[in-house]
Order: structure tokens, then sequence, then C-alpha cells
């Protein structure tokens, strides 16, 4: 059964934002209160060995967690098949021409392979960014055709909002076509090229869960943030995403240009909940 919000409806449950239990559903609250004191003693325990490892003069052993088969048990099989039913809000980082960006807004996001990189290109021809020749250079450099196989049929995504100035999503804000197009170049001609037209955009997404493999990525970044307190800070939990399916127009939250607000306050006021622990 395909979800309403891949058809451009609306999903039962709103986006689940993975680092803030404000947005965490009842359902989804009564599951990790239910191991509260379980969940909390892992952390508590983990940081405590760390402690000792750190104040140790010699070389330490690790320390055993008693809470670890337990806790583990329980965000695999209680927290990973409940967020498998749900939706998180996700964000895409890249360069768009305005055309681009209207035409995702109406139709929503693909996953990118071979054919739809070589659309992409023909399209940029007809509207005079690129030449036939460009174009045709830009293909043949493609790293899909060598990794088709693990590139193909994804559309990447990061749990947590970063900066625009973040170092990790710089190059793909800086160029145009995505990983599928730059990622290989090495011709200063083709990098500029590529480098001159479109504008640097944030997508913002709800994404089912089911259409990707990250159930259990989430689950663990919505323990870590349920039993996150003064004195119980388990690591930081964010992490990478990619959807198997395309995505519907009702799954596109918004899309964000460099020199709005919301694209210079990403990760640093906006979303107003977010706290960024790494700066």
């Amino acid at each position: 059964m395909v979800p309403a919000s891949l058809m451009g409806g609306h999903s039962q449950r709103a986006p689940i934002d993975v680092w803030n239990t404000e947005t965490f559903d009842a359902a989804l609250l009564a599951e990790l209160n239910s191991e509260r004191d379980l969940l909390r003693d892992y952390v508590l325990t983990e940081r405590q060995h760390f402690l000792e490892r750190q104040a140790a003069t010699g070389w330490a052993p690790y320390a055993t967690n008693p809470h670890a088969e337990a806790r583990n048990d329980f965000v695999e099989r209680v927290i990973m098949s409940a967020m498998a039913e749900r939706s998180i809000r996700a964000w895409h980082y890249t360069r768009l021409t305005d055309d681009e960006t209207s035409l995702l807004r109406s139709g929503g996001v693909y996953t990118s392979n071979l054919e739809t990189i070589r659309q992409r290109l023909d399209v940029q021809v007809s509207a005079g960014a690129l030449s036939a020749e460009h174009a045709d250079a830009l293909y043949a450099a493609s790293p899909f055709h060598h990794q088709n196989g693990s590139r193909a049929g994804k559309f990447w995504m990061t749990s947590h909002p970063m900066s625009p100035e973040n170092s990790l999503v710089e190059l793909l804000l800086e160029h145009w076509g995505g990983e599928g197009v730059y990622f290989w170049l090495k011709e200063p001609e083709l990098v500029e090229l590529v480098k001159s037209f479109g504008r640097p955009r944030v997508i913002e997404l709800a994404v089912p869960l089911q259409i990707t493999s990250h159930s259990y990525s989430a689950a663990k970044a919505v323990v870590a943030t349920f039993v996150r307190s003064p004195g119980c800070e388990p690591e930081w939990p964010a992490f990478d995403l990619y959807a198997t399916s395309p995505l519907g127009p009702g799954a596109v939250l918004d899309i964000h240009t460099e020199g709005e607000p919301n694209f210079t306050a990403l990760a640093r006021g906006y979303p107003a909940e977010f706290v960024d622990r790494d700066r």
C-alpha cells in the first residue's frame, strides 16, 4: 500500500522531529515512558564508564553495561517498529534553478539514476545554461556510470537541519546537479559551469520511514532525545537517510532559498526549537 504522503495527501500523523520530544505523538511517548528508567540507566552507566576510562592512568578495558541487552532489545523490537510506521522531518541540501524549484513544489521529488541525470542536463541545454557538448561531458563524467548499483534509486537527506555554512553540505549547495553530476569532475571549466546557474536551496520534507532503510537510526535518535537531560547526555543522534521511492508534492513542507531569512537561520534559529549541540 502506498502511503498517502507519497500520493500528495496527508499521513495520519504529523512528521516527527527526531530531535524534539514536543513532536512525539502520545503513543510513541507512552512506549518510551514504559522503559524510562532502563533508558536513562543505560546512558548514565555509559557516561560513568566513559569518565572512568578518561580518569584511568593507563589502559582500561571497556566495562560491560548491565543495561545494554535489555535496552538494545527494547530499541530494536519496540521503538524501531514504532518508527517504521511514522514519518520524520528531513532536510535535503542542493542547488536548483527557479524552474526546477517550481516543478518540485508541484510534482514532488524523485530518486536519482542515469536517466534522470540525462533529462536534467537536456533541460538545461534547452534553457541555454549548458551547451550540448558540455551536457554530454557532464553526463559522461557522472559516477553513476560506475556506481549505479550503490547510488541509483535513492534520494538523500539528513535527519537534523544544518547551517548552509556547514562544510558537510557546502559542495552540495555550490554545485548544480548533486553528486551525480559534480562529484567526479576534474576539468575546471565543467566545475565552474555547474557553479554558474541555479541557487542554493534546502528542501524540508516529511518522509515516511517505511520507504527508507533507516527506522533503526530513527529509533536510536528518538531514544537519545527522550533521555537527554542534565547529567544524562547521549551521543548526538543525527543521521543521513535516503528514500527509495518518489515523494509526492504533499511531502514537500517547504523550500528555503539562499537570501531568504529561514535559509540563513537554518540550525541557528530555524526551526525555533532546534539547538545545534555541535555549536
